[in-house]
């Protein structure tokens, strides 16, 4: 038996790297999982490597920038399952490498609206079903506190889904829903892809961690949000976990 059985999950972003970890990772605990991808194609993947593993999943393609296919997939989610008890706004984009004075309104719209207008989409949409025992995990970066240069737009749109955390955690406690945030450090693919073009930028991150080597996208990432949907961490609730190996600290 594990931890998460009988809850419902959705996790965007899950087609992979990061998210696919984290979906794989709380099936593993018994969850069902809505996978949850702007790639019909990897969201499938996805759900059908969990059921492989004996888990249900349903692949669910979305563009979390459109409230209203936020709206639809969540109501797909609980015509399927039932309810939603696991939230995890793990999904977003932007546009990095951008000095701040060339940093575009189309770069702060594409970072905003995948980043913090659609972690709201996601929450307000799942309210209702996350009373009384709900759990949200939202993702952010130690780039907030490192203040990299040339990721202005996704620093900021980070910053305020921390924001955000902090607000429903207070706001929402009193409804029996805790709400927390990670902020990772592993080799999805997209990081792999730039490190392999740029290996001096892997060698200069790993040298700043206390534990010198990636993270991994499912038994470290992954296994940290199975801790925070878990019963373990049900008086939990505002707090950011950093798992990047020390790479930054946050107090």
């Amino acid at each position: 038996m594990g931890v998460l059985d009988q809850k419902t999950a959705i996790v965007t972003g899950s087609g992979g790297g990061i998210g696919r970890g984290i979906a794989r990772a709380l099936a593993k605990e018994g969850a069902a999982v809505a996978v949850i991808d702007v790639d019909a194609e990897a969201a499938e993947r996805t759900a059908e490597e969990i059921r492989e593993f004996g888990a249900d999943a349903l692949a669910l393609p979305c563009d979390i920038r459109d409230r209203n296919a936020v709206d639809a997939a969540v109501n797909a989610t609980v015509r399927r399952f039932d309810t939603v008890d696991i939230l995890v706004n793990n999904a977003m984009a932007a546009r990095t490498g951008v000095p701040i004075e060339h940093i575009s309104d189309d770069d702060l719209e594409l970072a905003f609206r995948t980043g913090p207008m659609a972690t709201v989409y996601f929450m307000r949409a799942c309210h209702p079903h996350l009373k009384d025992g709900g759990r949200v995990i939202n993702l952010r970066s130690g780039s907030e506190i490192q203040g990299l240069p040339g990721y202005g737009s996704y620093i900021s749109a980070k910053a305020a889904v921390g924001g955000i955390t902090r607000a429903a955690a207070r706001e929402w406690g009193q409804q029996g829903i805790t709400v927390n945030a990670i902020c990772p450090f592993a080799l999805s693919e997209a990081a792999q892809a730039h490190f392999e073009a740029r290996p001096y930028d892997l060698t200069a991150a790993l040298s700043s961690l206390s534990i010198k080597r990636t993270g991994d996208t499912e038994s470290d990432i992954g296994r940290a949000a199975v801790y925070l949907a878990g019963p373990d961490a049900s008086f939990v609730t505002g707090c950011t976990i950093m798992i990047d190996g020390g790479g930054s600290f946050l107090g």
